[in-house]
């Protein structure tokens, strides 16, 4: 795509329904992102997240797609300690979570395990620029290559990145000006996200881009829907029909047969023992006779 001209769309997803969703809308990549420990647990970073929960959200993401690549995002200490740990770790994703490809952060740091990685045949994709796992170390979650030292330093991050074998990198928090320079001198694929337009693709929390996160409005994003808005409206009718008895109406409801019902109230049925008159119910959810 990258040789063709053709810009790479990406979204998060975390689970079988935004998948199947995302793939409808033909979206190219899917990242179960380690982002699932703030917009789906509710914490304040990505740190808690574990390689576990990771895989958990692949397994769904994987069942509920055919065309997207899937990429696992390798949450913190899973490659950090040594490149062992971090082959191991990787091929789980695959084997176990259904991902066709992981993500990690870091630029000349990581390189050789992202060498390790991608000589085992796992595919990598590598994440520069604002890396949220070291986001103590960053100060915050602050704009990353402002000054002439930093852009040289991401700039070579991207090189170590690329000449390790990732297939594709992320870059995150960086001026427009320095990831259009990276993207031009790699030969492979770069997706921004708070990097401008001059990238090879874009990617974007799904819960950002359909506006479910109602007190986090980053620059960067553009909400391409209010769903929290529409979810909170659409609970509030549901609940003010429940209370005044207007749901469910006849339409969302099953109907008996009047010699069934007359057998279930005794009516007509001579008494056989204690249990004459009852009638076993079907579980809601069972199959229709």
């Amino acid at each position: 795509m990258k040789r063709k001209g053709q810009r790479i769309t990406m979204l998060t997803a975390y689970d079988a329904t935004f998948a199947r969703m995302f793939d409808d809308a033909e979206i190219d990549v899917l990242l179960v992102g380690d982002s699932l420990g703030m917009v789906v647990q509710g914490q304040d970073s990505t740190l808690p997240v574990t390689v576990d929960e990771v895989i958990y959200h692949c397994r769904a993401v994987a069942r509920g797609c055919d065309h997207p690549l899937i990429v696992g995002d390798m949450p913190f200490m899973s490659y950090q300690v040594d490149a062992r740990d971090a082959l191991i770790n990787a091929g789980r994703f695959l084997s176990e979570g259904g991902a066709h490809a992981v993500k990690l952060e870091g630029g000349k740091s990581v390189a050789p395990t992202i060498e390790r990685i991608v000589h085992a045949g796992i595919p990598v994709m590598g994440h520069i620029g604002l890396t949220p796992q070291s986001v103590h170390a960053m100060g915050g979650f602050k704009v990353q290559g402002k000054n002439d030292e930093q852009a040289a330093r991401i700039l070579e991050d991207a090189l170590y990145v690329q000449e390790a074998g990732a297939f594709a990198i992320v870059l995150e928090g960086i001026p427009a000006p320095l990831a259009a320079q990276i993207t031009e001198r790699l030969d492979i694929p770069t997706i921004g996200i708070g990097a401008g337009v001059g990238c090879d693709g874009q990617v974007l929390v799904c819960y950002d881009l359909l506006g479910l996160t109602p007190n986090l409005r980053p620059k960067f994003v553009k909400r391409y829907a209010e769903m929290y808005d529409d979810g909170v409206k659409a609970a509030r009718r549901y609940a003010d029909e429940v209370r005044a008895g207007v749901f469910p109406a006849q339409e969302h409801s099953f109907g008996l047969k009047k010699k069934t019902l007359d057998r279930a109230s005794g009516d007509g049925v001579e008494e056989r023992g204690s249990n004459a008159n009852v009638v076993p119910l079907r579980p809601v959810y069972g199959p229709a006779e």
